[in-house]
């Protein structure tokens, strides 16, 4: 079965938005933001016309930690009051194999720009139970924080910095059809 020409709504409750970064050099942190929407259209005869469109709600920055958190959400990190909104807006969709596409776009965060490519597997079409047409999408990408102007650290006592620059952002989305 393959992808129909459509317009697809994110499932926020079937999907994940997070992120993995380093911690004092030994562990890995995990957070995810449970806040956001996104739309995108797939065209299946030209997946170069495709789009996706993604907000993230800054403020829904989870970790497991309430005062990591609200660091996270402070001026130090995303600067949320200033900056609401995490954004990813497409500019370009190629496909590079059977079932994946580099989805490249604008990623705006602290009110920085820059682009970036996602390399994302797409799984499905499949119908649901209640009739909906239903695709997912997986895609992972490091990228460095600083380049968006999340430039905190903290020197450790032995050496090396408490938060690693580089960041692996995890898409793990469903994505519904819609009517229109």
């Amino acid at each position: 079965m393959t992808i129909p020409t459509a317009s697809f709504d994110i499932d926020p409750a079937h999907s994940r938005i997070g992120f993995v970064a380093r911690h004092a050099m030994v562990t890995k942190v995990r957070g995810s933001f449970h806040e956001f929407s996104g739309r995108g259209t797939f065209v299946a005869d030209d997946p170069s016309a495709s789009t996706l469109q993604v907000t993230i709600e800054a403020g829904s920055i989870e970790t497991g930690n309430a005062d990591r958190d609200g660091h996270l959400r402070g001026n130090d990190f995303f600067a949320m009051d200033q900056h609401p909104q995490i954004t990813f807006a497409s500019t370009a969709v190629t496909s590079t194999g059977d079932d994946n596409y580099d989805v490249t776009g604008d990623l705006t965060m602290k009110g920085v720009s820059k682009p970036l490519t996602i390399p994302f597997e797409v799984a499905g079409p499949v119908v649901d139970p209640m009739g909906n047409t239903r695709i997912g999408l997986e895609g992972r990408v490091v990228v460095n924080r600083k380049d968006w102007g999340v430039n905190w650290n903290a020197a450790m006592e032995a050496g090396g910095l408490l938060v690693s620059d580089n960041v692996t952002l995890e898409f793990d989305i469903a994505a519904v059809q819609s009517a229109n």
